[in-house]
């Protein structure tokens, strides 16, 4: 009977889905039909677990999970659905470690059956989950889960402001050299102090990444950012010097709190390093109006890249390019739009697994915090509706 009634939730809740056109009728249905039925069948349903239920909805997994499923080959493995289910479930619940998700699963009835696992014996030992999250972070399945989330959902609406920011990650790895980040010690042409001799040919300086990024497409420019860790350092808003040995996310953020684009680099990786290819990615997504960043975007490349996609960039001005220019009343207006960006932030990494790194590599890395971003994304676009 117990597996028989596990059996039904499991195709209830990935097959059982009609197919909704808008994020509205999505919602209708979980609240008016799905959350009654898992409380008839099920334990009455906490908040956490309501939150997965929808979360696990609008991400879809199923529709993602084919290239990890059992073609045949050798011993089956564990379902990969329910340990993908059981990732996001991770960062809802912020547990620090996959040994924590494991004791809470064998705990939780309801979380279990959810996942797909009726008794605690199936749950996947640590060691099973450690694979599995090797194989979805090669294959990035946590960014191809947003990445459809938000075509599905945002890329027939226009949003008004993209709030451009970065935030320190805090990583569990000794930092690269940056001589020695290709792998080879890279040494520069030495050359005297003071101006050249007379027939001494002129050496010319390589053009800038900056200079370099607006006529390379995305793949191009993803490929030359840096992602090993290393050290960052950077000032904070009351002037302090902060340095970390980690990475460096970075996010752009639409109105009502929702990340669409991410991408992560080395910690020492400048901010507008970044802005030109995060620009690209968020153009393929959705259609937005304002560009808003702070000084630390204020080059003419990220401005006129900006204008070229047809937004109106926004941009703090940088002191240390000459005199102080301030903004006028309107933009100053839509600049403070920008604490969207930094909302986010805060959100990820207090309630969706961002301070947990436990983690090695800017692929496990990358893939760590894609899962939370998957979470937030759906509780923000959830809660445009409440």
């Amino acid at each position: 009977m117990a597996e028989a009634r596990g059996m039904l939730i499991h195709q209830f809740f990935y097959k059982g889905r009609t197919k909704m056109n808008t994020l509205f009728s999505l919602w209708i249905s979980i609240q008016q039909k799905l959350f009654p039925w898992l409380n008839e069948v099920l334990d009455p349903l906490t908040e956490k677990e309501k939150e997965f239920v929808r979360v696990a909805e609008l991400a879809e997994v199923d529709k993602h999970i084919g290239p990890y499923r059992w073609i045949g080959n050798g011993r089956k493995p564990k379902d990969r659905k329910g340990m993908a289910l059981a990732f996001i479930a991770k960062t809802i619940w912020n547990f620090p470690t996959t040994l924590a998700l494991i004791e809470f699963l064998k705990a939780s009835k309801n979380l279990r059956r959810l996942c797909g696992w009726e008794q605690v014996r199936e749950i996947p030992s640590e060691s099973t989950f450690s694979r599995a999250f090797d194989e979805f972070s090669q294959g990035q399945l946590p960014q191809i889960i947003h990445e459809a989330m938000v075509k599905k959902h945002l890329s027939e609406k226009l949003a008004g402001h993209v709030s451009r920011d970065s935030t320190a990650i805090e990583g569990r790895e000794k930092p690269v050299l940056k001589n020695k980040a290709d792998g080879v010690e890279s040494e520069k042409p030495k050359r005297g102090r003071g101006r050249p001799k007379k027939g001494e040919p002129k050496v010319e300086k390589p053009p800038k990444r900056l200079e370099l990024q607006p006529n390379r497409s995305l793949e191009e420019n993803l490929a030359d950012l840096p992602q090993h860790c290393d050290v960052g350092v950077k000032k904070d808003s009351k002037g302090h010097i902060k340095t970390w040995i980690g990475f460096k996310l970075h996010l752009d953020t639409i109105d009502g709190d929702i990340p669409v684009s991410a991408y992560l680099t080395s910690a020492s990786v400048h901010d507008s390093q970044v802005a030109i290819p995060l620009a690209q990615m968020t153009q393929r997504r959705i259609t937005n109006l304002y560009d808003l960043m702070d000084a630390a975007y204020d080059a003419p490349q990220i401005r006129e890249f900006s204008q070229h996609m047809g937004h109106v960039p926004i941009i703090d001005h940088n002191p240390r390019r000459g005199e102080v220019l301030t903004m006028n009343p309107a933009q100053a207006v839509r600049y403070n739009e920008r604490s969207s960006a930094e909302r986010v932030n805060s959100n990820l990494k207090d309630n969706y697994g961002g301070r947990f790194v436990r983690v090695r590599g800017s692929a496990k890395v990358m893939a760590h915090l894609m899962f939370g971003i998957v979470a937030l994304t759906a509780a923000q676009l959830f809660q445009l509706l409440e």
